[in-house]
């Protein structure tokens, strides 16, 4: 493998396909709107007909979580790729120094993160309500229950790793991330649950698996964008590699996770009928075909990766799973809003 120059001028086969800079902030304002429709709107679709009540402020809620669970994926998954992109094989032997990388988003997603958090402690503050004003928030009251503590832990973290990303060691941003993932993971299932332990450990893990997948290929593919003309395609290729091979190890986790979870939550003999007649069951089905279509587009991408002449050909079919992923991001956000159903 080669990581030298291509001559000037000469243009490049393979690789990313590069749009006017316009272009690409319309297509993504365009996707950003389009899933931010799927928590607001979706759990009064997703309850219409079971007999369930949604709580007030359902939507907000769902749109508040996706945001946060989005801004936790982009700097997990760039601190995740950026540790690939600098063991790609022979890259500092042939170019004196490690590969560039993509200019970093974390610090835009602590903030954006930071904003989710507080607001989701705004609810937290009003007893689990939309707030209609300061006066209904007892942000005092905060510290005297167990979603307040970590509603306010998720807060102060996406605080600290914004400070941590701006700092001279923004890796350590990992730690007050991690904080976030722990929080979300109790917060999840609380004591009166069955084996709240063993639901959160299960969430833990589904979540951070989760991180890495979603953020990881949308930082490698900002990567090879940054490296089409400036690298061999040997390199992207390198890289697009050792991504699939720990992805393929991920889906496997969030799969096997999240069947244990949904058994958890919907015993083998109700889920079939759970699936259709509950909000939660419809939610969790749309997120199960999704996650289907991500395996098929990884799979596809992964086949070309391999038999492919170029095999940054494998791009087209990673994008299409990027956008798939943020659907399954929102679907997430939903399945947090909804009612968990009970245990027939």
């Amino acid at each position: 493998m080669t990581l030298t120059r291509p001559t000037p001028g000469v243009a490049d086969s393979g690789g990313p396909v590069r749009r006017t800079g316009a272009g690409r902030a319309v297509t993504v304002l365009v996707l950003v709107a389009l899933a931010a429709l799927i928590p607001l709107l979706g759990p009064s679709t997703a309850l219409h007909g079971t007999g369930e009540a949604a709580a007030p402020g359902a939507g907000g809620i769902a749109l508040l979580r996706t945001v946060l669970f989005a801004a936790l994926c982009v700097p997990v998954g760039e601190l995740f790729v950026n540790r690939l992109a600098y063991s790609v094989p022979g890259a500092e032997k042939a170019t004196g120094h490690p590969l560039a990388v993509p200019r970093t988003w974390s610090p835009f997603a602590a903030v954006v993160g930071f904003v989710a958090a507080l607001g989701l402690a705004s609810v937290v503050a009003t007893g689990n309500l939309a707030p209609g004003g300061l006066s209904d928030m007892d942000v005092g009251g905060l510290h005297a229950s167990r979603d307040g503590k970590l509603a306010l832990l998720e807060v102060n973290a996406f605080l600290v790793a914004g400070l941590c990303t701006l700092s001279r060691r923004p890796s350590t941003q990992v730690w007050p991330l991690a904080a976030v993932i722990v929080a979300e993971a109790l917060r999840a299932h609380p004591p009166t649950e069955q084996s709240p332990l063993t639901g959160s450990g299960l969430t833990l893990v589904h979540l951070t698996c989760a991180a890495l997948w979603v953020g990881g290929l949308l930082h490698a593919l900002r990567t090879l964008r940054l490296w089409h003309g400036r690298y061999d395609t040997g390199a992207g290729a390198a890289l697009l590699g050792l991504y699939a091979r720990v992805a393929a190890v991920l889906l496997a986790a969030i799969t096997a996770t999240g069947v244990w979870s949904s058994l958890r939550r919907m015993p083998p003999g109700t889920i079939v009928e759970q699936l259709t007649t509950t909000a939660y069951g419809r939610a969790l089905l749309a997120k199960v075909l999704l996650v289907a279509a991500v395996a098929a587009l990884a799979l596809w991408a992964r086949s070309r990766l391999r038999r492919a002449a170029d095999p940054l050909s494998a791009c087209a079919p990673a994008r299409a799973e990027v956008v798939a992923l943020g659907l399954v991001v929102a679907v997430s956000g939903l399945l947090t809003a909804l009612p968990v159903p009970i245990r027939w």
